[in-house]
């Protein structure tokens, strides 16, 4: 369930409301455009933005900081506003009798004092009274087109600051050489294995290839797009990809590949759990061109029959939105989970790496650095964590570079922090592997 209401048109709305993000409730298409199937998403939800389309290319609607419900009465709410856009900003009409700012009717959808209705009944249309409890001029804010294409209500979610980070980290560009240093002269804890092989992993669009890009820049010392990245409704990566990493242009191979796949699609399609399965084991050469329809045969052009330890994954990464932690589909969960107890008994270590953590609270858009102060990115990692089963230890935050055309010291900062964890946790499967070897040579 995506949103239409865009990027910027979301942080118009939020720069009136104070810290806060909006999480998306309702969406007439896919629930219906009914009020009772309003009321089932949106009752008792708190402060809420409901938004109107039209044909005529109007986008407007309301803020209430009440809960909606269907007691039938009239809602007191001071802080109640009508908006629609013009261009890029908004245009609000506040609230001139409070006392009847929201009405909760059972069988419509929001309903701003007899002044504006948003899915009157079981119709797509609105209704709109202007001068009756809110000041505004139909033309205006709609266009007089009450004829609507597409109706959605969001929940606004407070951005706390914390007092104290809930993790510690040092934002300076002395640190940032350090991080670099480390991963320049990593080695893996093996005499057979060069490069630590880790494997992306996670739905479109959540920025398994971006992550690529983002490492490779910070090393290179500028933004570079070398991994195919964007946004699309099916996975733009249709290979299976191993990048490795240049410390500059013509520097030296760092040790670490970076292995991006398919998306993992909740339904029918994207990158089948069998393929998985090979790639980890190391069977799946590099541009192998994924089947959604048949996983990888033996015979296959190019399968490793007798893969090597090079060859094998070392930690497997999920890639996940931090805004679509909540949304997330249950099939999709699913997947992650039969991906996960595979992974288990391969003895391969897992992290979680949450992205966009920009997108998903203003706070961190703001200043990066409040990542760890922001309460809401800390609920997401734990929320992440209780999905997908791992522990809140082995949840990173970072911001990939998407729209920049330079580079910034505190996305460095998280992006290596992230890489640092990885090594780390393919040290334990090296060691992991060296004890189940060890006990082997014992039991002889």
């Amino acid at each position: 369930m995506n949103p239409r209401l865009t990027k910027s048109q979301q942080r118009a709305l939020c720069s009136q409301l104070g810290h806060v993000k909006l999480q998306l409730l309702y969406k007439a298409s896919i629930h219906g455009f009914t009020g009772a199937a309003f009321h089932q998403q949106c009752d008792n939800k708190g402060p809420t933005v409901s938004v109107g389309y039209n044909a005529s290319g109007f986008v407007f609607g309301g803020y209430t900081s009440k809960p909606f419900n269907q007691s039938g009465q009239y809602i007191q709410d001071d802080q109640a506003f009508l908006f629609t856009f013009k261009g890029a900003n908004v245009l609000k009409y506040p609230v001139t009798n409070y006392t009847y700012a929201v009405r909760m009717i059972s069988g419509s959808g929001p309903y701003f004092g007899e002044t504006l209705i948003l899915v009157y009944g079981s119709r797509a249309v609105a209704y709109s009274c202007p001068g009756r409890y809110y000041s505004f001029t139909a033309a205006e804010m709609h266009g007089n087109d009450l004829q609507l294409t597409e109706c959605e209500v969001y929940q606004v979610q407070e951005s706390k600051v914390l007092e104290t980070p809930w993790r510690t980290i040092v934002w300076e560009s002395e640190r940032r050489n350090e991080l670099m240093d480390s991963i320049k002269l990593y080695k893996p804890a093996h005499s057979s294995v060069s490069q630590a092989r880790i494997l992306l992993i996670g739905p479109v669009g959540a920025g398994k290839s971006s992550f690529f890009n983002s490492i490779n820049s910070v090393f290179r010392g500028h933004v570079t797009s070398q991994a195919i990245a964007g946004s699309s409704g099916t996975s733009l990566t249709t290979q299976f990809r191993t990048y490795s990493v240049k410390a500059g242009r013509d520097g030296k191979t760092l040790p670490i590949i970076l292995c991006d796949s398919m998306g993992l699609e909740s339904t029918g399609a994207g990158l089948d759990v069998d393929d998985i399965s090979s790639i980890l084991k190391g069977h799946i050469p590099d541009t192998y061109q994924f089947n959604p329809s048949a996983s990888l045969h033996p015979e296959a052009h190019g399968y490793r029959k007798s893969p090597e330890l090079k060859d094998k994954i070392h930690c497997v990464v999920y890639v996940i939105n931090a805004s679509k932690v909540s949304i997330m589909p249950a099939k999709l969960e699913e997947k992650l989970a039969a991906v996960r107890t595979m992974v288990n008994l391969m003895g391969i270590p897992q992290l979680v790496l949450l992205t966009k953590v920009d997108e998903a609270c203003p706070l961190v858009a703001e200043d990066l650095r409040n990542i760890y102060k922001s309460q809401y990115i800390r609920d997401k990692v734990q929320e992440v964590g209780a999905r997908l089963g791992v522990p809140l230890s082995c949840v990173v935050p970072v911001k990939n570079y998407c729209e920049e055309l330079e580079l910034d010291l505190n996305c460095d900062i998280l992006l290596l922090s992230a890489v640092i964890q990885m090594l780390r946790f393919v040290d334990n499967y090296f060691d992991d592997l060296s004890d189940r070897f060890r006990n082997l040579e014992t039991k002889e």
